[in-house]
């Protein structure tokens, strides 16, 4: 699995889109690779994975994150 700080230019793009898109797409999933947005938001993980590996191919990393204004937390115990 790749460390976090690979994917740091994705979650910087991510993080200035972020209160836009929570407000016009919560919930749904985008699709970043650098600083390309892939085209359209997806409604499950298994749409934006599909349409990151038709845009940026299967030989290339990455971002599918799903839009929240706030990140979920998750306790396990």
């Amino acid at each position: 699995m790749a460390p976090a700080s690979q994917f740091s230019a994705e979650l910087t793009v991510f993080e200035k889109h972020r209160q836009e898109w929570s407000r016009s797409h919560p919930g749904e999933f985008v699709v970043i690779q650098g600083d390309k947005i892939a085209d359209g938001f997806f409604g499950t993980y298994a749409e934006a994975l599909r349409a990151g590996l038709q845009t940026f191919d299967v030989r290339n990393e990455f971002l599918v994150k799903q839009v929240w204004k706030t990140e979920p937390v998750y306790c396990i115990s």
